[in-house]
């Protein structure tokens, strides 16, 4: 996948939109922006030396999961601070990752953050 379809997809989730929080080159996908609060991150885009990459937020269990299954290429959160890596996984947008596998950890993501809301807004996004 591209980034471009990467964004596309995270995008068409509902409550999903972007933010630029780190600066104009990392593009931040969040859910359950409300009128009180700033969503959450659940996918952030962005190039490591010069390759396309993106992080994408999970429990433990199954970011190992993905860690292990791909291993040296999906990697523990690369710029997180070192107590929020295991809830993060890293990885570049090469032939290593095949599309269905991006689309598993993203639809992942996405359900990891939306629990993670308020019930309020939960209920919202899921209805």
């Amino acid at each position: 996948m591209t980034p471009q379809q990467i964004i596309d997809y995270c995008l068409a989730k509902k409550g999903a939109y972007i933010d630029y929080p780190f600066g104009p080159d990392v593009v931040v996908i969040k859910v359950g922006k409300t009128s009180e609060r700033s969503g959450r991150i659940f996918a952030q885009i962005f190039k490591l030396k010069d390759i396309d990459t993106v992080t994408l937020n999970c429990d433990i269990m199954t970011g190992q999961f993905y860690r292990d299954l791909l291993p040296n290429i999906v990697v523990r959160g690369y710029h997180c601070p070192a107590v929020q890596q295991p809830y993060f996984n890293t990885f570049p947008l090469t032939d290593d990752v095949p599309d269905e596998l991006i689309i598993e950890m993203i639809e992942h993501s996405y359900k990891t953050v939306l629990n993670k809301l308020p019930k309020y807004v939960q209920k919202s996004l899921k209805s």
